[in-house]
């Protein structure tokens, strides 16, 4: 039955994330500025999902084995990103549900719980990723093994609770805070590293020489795959409703522009990063003999060695585990906005945040413990695989949600928006799909068919 006071939605519900929904203030008055450090924040929680441990893998075999050419691909990726997210903020802006309450208002249950279990099993995916991410720094950093380093990486748990208990500015104040670790980092390792600017230059302009090599297409496919995050869709559309802006038309068009430029500007950030892990694994190993790099740890020994400093190995690590740490603080978000989101389940958050990371934790625990420390490379390749599976499930309802005008009124996507979003959406679903059959497919098919 239709809600006469919100036509288009079958019910109101609950809010997203209530214990700091509105808890950010915004100023009715004041200059640009002003304003914009208000809505400041959420976009750099949303970045933190495009510069994972799960990105790290891809961006460095594509910079060791094919130079600075797959640049282009991560322009793009983010291009899209920055679309995806914009639509996101609608969504969470104008109606004021984030995608899981959306979903849950719309489709009937056989679909709400179907939608539920596979962005459950996605989340849980790039939780392994940043479990193992993280696991793997403090191994290098530290010597902590990988098993004990997954057992620690619950902690944070405790240390997101204690925080937005506190208020969310401190979440986003130590997410930030990451960040710019991070980047601090690359920075420095780029100035060791000495790249060709001119290559980089030439990396930024799309070449079809990607398409051609069926084995760069690959890497191609999977630093897109590795790029756009499933859980970042939901995360965005919930915590863009921590600000307590005017409910009127005028209040909501300034709140999808502040925040559209929030995350914007967060995820150039993101583009950065991801261009200079491959920018340092493209001057360190391409044409240097070591263009089969393409394991963490194995860039990690190489990096000092062959760039001639002895601290570059240690900021990479610094910037894995920080990288790592920053992308479990935004999972166990995700998962408790999916959970209360799809089902109106409302759990304590510790224990919410505490089932999100043991779903994460005791596969990697288990998979270690029996096989080795060498099978980490392994998981994060199936959690990328799994992520792609899911991502198609998360945008189509997005898109479809943002251009309905009986649902958005006047915010619903122009035409433009809906060409480049239909889009953007159909290349990540083909190539995923592409990648997943690359992936499970016998080789005798891939050559029998010549893709």
């Amino acid at each position: 039955m239709q809600n006469p006071s919100d036509p288009g939605w079958k019910s109101r519900g609950g809010d997203s994330l209530p214990e700091v929904f509105r808890s950010v203030h915004v100023p009715t008055g004041g200059t640009f500025w002003r304003k914009m450090l208000a809505y400041a924040g959420p976009g750099f929680l949303v970045s933190v999902g495009y510069m994972d441990p799960g990105n790290w893998a891809t961006d460095l075999a594509g910079g060791a084995r094919y130079g600075y050419t797959l640049l282009s691909v991560i322009l793009i990726s983010n291009l899209i990103a920055i679309l995806l997210q914009h639509l996101c903020v609608k969504l969470g802006v104008v109606t004021g549900r984030d995608l899981a309450q959306a979903c849950r208002d719309h489709y009937p249950k056989p679909v709400v719980w179907g939608l539920w279990v596979l962005c459950e099993a996605a989340i849980a995916a790039c939780d392994l990723a940043e479990v193992v991410g993280s696991a793997i720094g403090l191994q290098l950093l530290f010597g902590i093994p990988i098993v004990w380093g997954c057992v620690i990486t619950t902690l944070d748990v405790m240390i997101v609770l204690l925080l937005q208990n506190r208020g969310f500015r401190y979440v986003e104040a130590l997410v930030i805070t990451l960040i710019l670790t991070i980047g601090g980092c690359f920075a420095a390792e780029m100035l060791f590293a000495k790249p060709d600017l001119a290559g980089i230059a030439a990396g930024f302009i799309p070449s079809t020489a990607i398409l051609k090599n069926r084995e760069m297409l690959f890497v191609a496919i999977g630093i897109l795959g590795a790029t756009v995050m499933p859980h970042n869709l939901y995360l965005h559309s919930s915590i863009v409703q921590t600000r307590n802006f005017a409910r009127d038309d005028e209040g909501k068009a300034e709140a999808i522009k502040f925040a559209t430029i929030d995350s914007t500007f967060a995820l150039m950030f993101a583009l950065f990063i991801n261009g200079g892990i491959l920018i340092v694994a493209a001057a360190a190993f391409h044409g240097t003999g070591h263009q089969d790099v393409a394991e963490i740890q194995e860039a990690y020994k190489l990096l000092s060695p062959v760039l001639g400093v002895g601290l570059a190995s240690t900021l990479f690590a610094v910037a894995l585990l920080a990288s790592g740490q920053n992308s479990t603080l935004t999972g166990t978000l995700a998962g408790q906005i999916v959970m209360e989101g799809f089902l109106n389940i409302r759990l304590k958050p510790w224990l919410r945040r505490l089932i999100t990371r043991l779903i994460a934790v005791v596969p990697a625990v288990c998979i270690i413990g029996w096989f080795g420390e060498s099978r980490t490379t392994d998981l994060l390749i199936w959690s990328q695989v799994i992520l792609s599976m899911q991502l198609s499930f998360a945008v189509v309802p997005l898109l479809r949600f943002t251009d309905e005008k009986a649902k958005m009124g006047r915010f619903a996507n122009p035409a433009w928006i809906k060409l480049l979003a239909w889009i953007s959406a159909a290349v990540i679903i083909v190539l995923n799909l592409k990648m997943l059959f690359d992936f499970f497919a016998p080789e005798s098919w891939i050559n029998a068919l010549g893709i």
